[in-house]
């Protein structure tokens, strides 16, 4: 098995095509192709969790949080994220990191806290727009039923329960080739001088280049002529954050101590208490100060997120109640995730769940 392997593996439960476009996220450090020894899963790559990697015979590092976020320009062991890198690549350690790609997963981050929490009902927050594009290109008639069975191939035209993937003769001409034109070049080429036929279909975005890939490996045409669309959508199954149900109601300060126990946290920053029962509650791990708006109009009784600063606790306007659980306690029970994902999708190998704390922040 090989970097390439794990990282589809990893590519199917959190496609990289959703992760924020702020992000750096899949093989940060590393060969793609290079043989895998063994696999340590961590919340942060540091160079601590590089030394537990070497000590295990692990040489990928599948990281939640990317080491390498900023550009670097030099790497002289100045800063921790130089010397994390440059003693990865000593050591023949490759880096993969998830990050937004798995917060928007809908068994990702978020998926993570509600199970936590015992929340039923869920759905996601803030779904993701977009994500749905149209390929339009067009193919001689008699290769029209091939093409479109090797795109279908890629899983492009199903879209949840929605399939969708149309070919039929558009009156689009007819190419008559003359001594001076060679529109289709190698072992494929020909002139086609049949009419041709339109296909259109529809995919998922992360499919794009798999899709392509099939497109100009299947069509006869030396150049080919397509078109891409993108659809105006909010797709209920990927995007940021989530929203589910207690059990049963609870009052705010009985929540509260749920909720400190469930996540493991010693401290919870908190906004006032309205004196009403909690029982929807939207949940986003890591900084999420710019969801206060959507659990409000979700109709959560709270919100349970991180890193919130002085001025976003006003925004609760006595309609909810805001619950900051730390950033690292957000997050903690995402590489728990990773480690049953992997062992499951690669059985009798060695996936290892990193012991090293990297929670930055001491509570006093």
């Amino acid at each position: 098995m090989i970097v390439l392997d794990v990282a589809n593996h990893l590519e199917t439960l959190a496609p990289l095509a959703y992760a924020e476009d702020f992000d750096n996220v899949g093989l940060l450090v590393g060969d793609k192709n290079a043989k895998v020894t063994g696999v340590l899963v961590t919340l942060d790559t540091l160079e601590t969790v590089v030394d537990e990697a070497i000590e295990n015979n692990c040489n990928l590092i599948v990281s939640f949080h990317p080491i390498i976020f900023k550009g670097l320009k030099k790497l002289t062991g100045k800063s921790y994220v130089e010397r994390v890198v440059m003693k990865a690549i000593k050591n023949d350690i490759a880096i993969y990191s998830m990050h937004t790609a798995l917060d928007n997963a809908l068994q990702g981050v978020n998926d993570m806290i509600c199970n936590q929490l015992e929340l039923s009902n869920k759905r996601i927050l803030i779904p993701q727009n977009a994500t749905i594009k149209k390929l339009t290109t067009y193919v001689p008639k008699s290769e029209a039923e091939n093409l479109r069975k090797a795109l279908f191939a890629t899983g492009a035209g199903s879209i949840g329960n929605y399939n969708d993937c149309s070919f039929n003769v558009e009156g689009y001409g007819t190419f008559n080739g003359n001594e001076d034109s060679n529109p289709t070049i190698g072992e494929r080429g020909q002139i086609h001088t049949e009419e041709e036929t339109k296909i259109t279909i529809t995919y998922a975005k992360h499919l794009e280049q798999k899709l392509l890939k099939t497109l100009f490996e299947t069509h006869s045409y030396e150049e080919v002529a397509y078109e891409i669309t993108t659809l105006e959508n909010k797709n209920q199954n990927i995007g940021i954050g989530m929203v589910g149900e207690l059990k049963e109601p609870m009052d705010e300060t009985t929540f509260l101590g749920h909720l400190k126990a469930k996540m493991g946290t010693p401290c919870i920053r908190h906004s006032a208490f309205l004196n009403k029962k909690v029982q929807k509650v939207a949940v986003l791990g890591g900084s999420g100060s710019f969801a206060i708006q959507a659990a409000k109009a979700a109709g959560a009784e709270a919100f349970v997120t991180a890193d919130l600063k002085y001025h976003d606790f006003f925004q609760a306007e006595n309609n909810i109640l805001l619950a900051d659980i730390g950033h690292y306690e957000s997050e903690q029970f995402t590489k728990n995730l990773l480690v049953a994902y992997l062992t499951k999708k690669i059985p009798n190998f060695a996936i290892i769940l990193s012991k090293t704390n990297t929670n930055p922040v001491k509570y006093f």
